[in-house]
């Protein structure tokens, strides 16, 4: 009995394994590189979640007519909202996207446009929102102004000894990213980031106030919008 050509195993085996930039098709010979993949795959060196492309989660139908018409018009189908004065909420952390509906839906926070749009919102509505948010990937970021940005990187990661701004890293992580609780920052419009920091140091912001107002009172208006842009270059 004759064995099949390497190729039409390779083949075979990367249409299970492997997402499709990485596929063959029969006939083909597969590179050095495509058999050292199946091969560390095989021998289970290299977990298959790695290699597999990722997964939305599913989402109910009322799940989805809610991104449709309440969530599209300002953050996106995606999340990755084209205007500056809405959050970018693709890949934030699904806790604080949780948190955040049901405050504003229960009237912690204060906001006109998303009072109105969290007010019926069930537990289970939010959780899917929240679960598909997250799993969106974050798109590639500009670092603007360089000099201006900085100056954001040294409050970003060190703070200001001077005036007692606490470093941003030492809650949110050295390169944004946050926490379960605490939001991802990186890749953030900076015009929102600026925004949400003056309205912590007026108390216009009405949940999450005591912690982030006592650094934002001590930034001056240089260092609020130069680590506003730094946030909005990191990836």
């Amino acid at each position: 009995m004759n064995s099949p050509p390497v190729s039409a195993v390779s083949a075979d085996l990367a249409a299970r394994v492997l997402p499709d930039k990485y596929q063959v098709t029969q006939g083909e010979y597969p590179t050095k590189a495509f058999l050292k993949l199946l091969l560390t795959v095989a021998a289970g060196i290299l977990p298959l979640q790695v290699v597999a492309a990722p997964l939305a989660p599913a989402v109910s139908s009322r799940v989805a007519e809610i991104i449709a018409s309440r969530c599209a018009l300002c953050h996106g189908p995606e999340g990755e909202s084209a205007s500056a004065i809405y959050p970018r909420l693709a890949a934030q952390h699904p806790d604080y996207i949780v948190k955040q509906l049901k405050d504003f839906r229960d009237g912690r926070r204060k906001g006109e446009t998303m009072t109105d749009m969290a007010k019926d919102l069930q537990d289970t509505d939010i959780a899917g929102l929240a679960a598909f948010f997250s799993s969106r990937k974050a798109g590639g970021r500009q670092s603007g102004d360089v000099d201006l940005a900085g100056v954001g990187k040294y409050i970003f990661h060190r703070g200001n000894n001077f005036s007692g701004v606490a470093a941003c890293a030492s809650c949110h992580g050295p390169k944004g990213f946050g926490t379960e609780l605490l939001p991802r920052l990186a890749g953030q419009h900076p015009a929102y980031i600026e925004i949400q920091l003056k309205e912590f140091n007026k108390r216009e912001r009405t949940n999450d106030n005591s912690i982030m107002h006592s650094i934002a009172s001590k930034l001056t208006e240089l260092e609020t919008k130069a680590v506003s842009v730094y946030i909005g270059g990191l990836q």
